[in-house]
């Protein structure tokens, strides 16, 4: 039987932020109770790569009782949570309730489509390792559909696939380049009736440049190196419709193929739950030192947090943040068990990296900044360092050394249905391009904003 006398710690959600204050307050005299709807910990940085077959979901997750085993004192529940009765001090899950004394909430944010819901299963995000094995099926279906429906070899006469990419920060920005890599090296050369290097990937940003956390200069070198990569940006472009194989953006009718969404997140809906304050995001606006109002004992890290830094600016939604905070909040509670003051959270800033493709990446540290191929070597080697685990480190290692010599994407595999939005049965067999794609059997064209004709005629989603 356990100790009463003991304090007890519950940990909503093991992403960075969560599972950085268990490691530390599992040091404690305390009981941790980590609770989480997966068993596992992703690194989300590298979920793209994932998205686009460079790596294995095995090879940027683990088990979180494997993170955690070492410590006695922390107990892992695969449970969802769906209230808190602050008063009473009880966290309410699908099969109990569970106790405690002190509660840290990093439950993060999920995709936000500003109103329209109905668009996530036409352009899905990437949040998950679901969300990956997603993209990744749809991606790679996609060229298999089109070199099924294209009689002419080489493609002549046939669809040419184009993927919108919706946002430009640093996840748009990462499978955009990615996805241009995968269609102009990684395929070449394998099918017969489509040629992959014709594959337009379109980038579409509402804000007037990409990449906007970074400098105007940092973001003018992104672009510049996304365009290299043979990736069309559109910038101050907003999309207000979405249709199954179709991207409107105002009055213009764009097809694509595959229709991907990294335009924004909302806050995790638990925030919501705790009855206190929150802004339009849904973020809980915390104490300074993390807490909530009226709930000193509660605390609220990570992308479900707002709170500015010491220049009035709201902290991103970014895992150093996340990190800091949990380390932050156990050395809080560290202090409260020995009757010490609290002090106010301060975030170091350490730097921002972006990658955009191979030996392509921005990093700003400070007033350093830094693009190309030397950025991307930074944004390489901190993002193994910050793997969990020996064994996850040297695998992603080897894996992307052999990458970058032979331009392979290793984990190319389609599961699941296969079909794709967009594309009615008769499309998956031999019939041809989709009528959503077609008019009268001729290549769909439209128009950009300078005027010049491009034509699309994509078949999917």
């Amino acid at each position: 039987m356990k100790d009463k006398s003991i304090p007890r710690v519950v940990i909503v959600g093991a992403g960075f932020g969560g599972l950085t204050a268990a490691r530390r307050i599992a040091r404690l005299p305390v009981q941790v109770t980590v609770v989480d709807r997966k068993n596992h910990h992703t690194f989300q940085p590298l979920l793209y790569q994932v998205a686009t077959a460079g790596l294995s979901p095995g090879e940027i997750a683990a088990p979180i009782r494997w993170i955690l085993r070492s410590h006695s004192n922390v107990k892992v529940l695969l449970e969802e949570v769906l209230d808190f009765n602050m008063e009473q001090k009880k966290v309410m899950t699908k099969e109990q309730v569970l106790d405690y004394d002190f509660l840290i909430i990093a439950s993060g944010a999920a995709h936000a489509y500003f109103g329209h819901e109905e668009w996530e299963p036409l352009a899905p995000g990437l949040k998950t390792i679901e969300d990956a094995l997603e993209i990744r099926r749809r991606v790679l279906l996609a060229f298999e559909l089109a070199e099924r429906q294209n009689k002419a070899p080489g493609g002549q006469g046939g669809s040419q696939l184009q993927f919108a990419v919706i946002g430009g920060g640093p996840t748009g920005v990462e499978l955009a380049g990615t996805l241009a890599e995968i269609a102009h090296h990684a395929l070449n050369h394998e099918f017969r009736n489509i040629d992959p290097q014709q594959t337009r990937i379109l980038l579409i940003e509402g804000g007037p440049r990409v990449l906007p956390a970074y400098s105007e200069e940092l973001s003018r070198k992104a672009e510049d190196q996304l365009r290299r990569l043979g990736v069309e940006v559109r910038t101050s472009h907003m999309v207000n419709r979405i249709e199954p194989g179709v991207v409107w953006v105002g009055d213009e009718k764009i097809p694509a193929a595959v229709i991907l969404w990294a335009a924004g997140v909302a806050a995790s809906p638990l925030g919501r739950k705790l009855g206190v304050p929150i802004d339009r995001a849904g973020r809980v606006l915390v104490h300074p030192d993390l807490s909530i109002p009226g709930h000193p004992e509660v605390f609220v890290i990570g992308d479900l947090a707002a709170l500015n830094d010491k220049n009035g600016k709201m902290l991103p939604g970014v895992a150093p943040v996340a990190i800091q905070q949990g380390d932050w909040v156990a050395d809080t509670i560290a202090r409260d068990l020995e009757n010490q003051p609290r002090r106010n959270f301060r975030y170091h800033d350490k730097g921002s990296l972006a990658t955009i493709g191979r030996a392509a990446a921005v990093a700003q540290f400070g007033k350093f900044e830094l693009s190309g191929y030397f950025a991307w070597l930074a944004w390489l080697f901190i993002h193994i360092l910050f793997l969990i685990g020996f064994r996850n480190r040297l695998i992603v290692m080897i894996q992307w050394a052999w990458s970058y010599l032979t331009y392979e994407r290793g984990a190319r595999l389609i599961t699941g249905s296969d079909e794709l939005p967009g594309w009615t049965k008769e499309d998956n067999g031999a019939t041809g391009v989709s009528p959503v794609h077609r008019a009268a059997d001729a290549p769909l064209s439209t128009s950009s904003p300078d005027g010049a004709a491009v034509t699309v005629t994509p078949p999917r989603h």
